[in-house]
């Protein structure tokens, strides 16, 4: 007897979110979560008390306050962890559903890729404004950097193999190219980001050698 889709062994159909996409959407969730919320009391902190120095706070470059007294920390009118904590919950709460075997609507898959591709748009924002216009690191922030990048990357080349399965042979072998080379890429990315920290802040890493 053929197996169809309500059959309890069937195999999950081609457009299910792949367990290990449930993995990444759980890990990154869990930490860019548990690193919002610190930010955002460390900020409740600092303006409860302007002398306040945060946790984070570790000598001229990696300061915490230094970032979060300026106005790129409320970037859009309200303090960046609390766009945090929203995104990182759904991230996380999509993490455990996919986990659980949920299937995902092609809208939703949709606006997954719109968020995860506005937070890494963000992210890299928020690192040109740190090196070249505060000239000061948040340590907890440069973990949410950290998460957000794989999210984004691994997200995508998930979606892409997804919408490209009836593609030409040519754009199919491209995306499976991409796929293949997936950790180099995310390596050189990390790799290009700290290369810019260091430079940007040579002069004082080297008083440090």
């Amino acid at each position: 007897m053929p197996r169809d889709a309500t059959t309890p062994n069937a195999p999950p159909p081609e457009d299910s979110p792949h367990r290990g996409l449930g993995a990444l959407f759980t890990v990154t969730g869990a930490i860019g979560l548990a690193m919002a919320v610190v930010l955002l009391v460390e900020k409740i902190a600092l303006i409860e008390d302007p002398a306040y120095v945060p946790s984070c706070s570790l000598n001229p470059v990696l300061s915490c306050g230094s970032v979060m007294s300026t106005p790129q920390a409320a970037a859009f009118g309200i303090p960046n962890p609390i766009l945090g904590i929203a995104g990182f919950s759904a991230v996380l709460a999509l993490g455990f559903a996919i986990l659980a075997g949920a299937r995902m609507a092609g809208w939703m898959i949709v606006l997954i890729q719109i968020g995860v591709t506005f937070a890494v748009l963000f992210v890299h924002w928020l690192i040109g404004q740190s090196l070249y216009e505060i000239g000061a690191l948040c340590p907890y922030c440069m973990v949410v950097w950290a998460v957000t990048i794989p999210l984004f990357w691994f997200t995508t080349l998930h979606h892409l193999r997804l919408w490209t399965r009836h593609a030409s042979p040519s754009m199919r072998r491209a995306v499976a190219l991409l796929h293949e080379f997936r950790m180099p890429v995310l390596v050189a990315w990390y790799l290009a980001i700290l290369t810019m920290i260091a430079v940007r802040f040579w002069d004082y890493w080297s008083t440090l050698l």
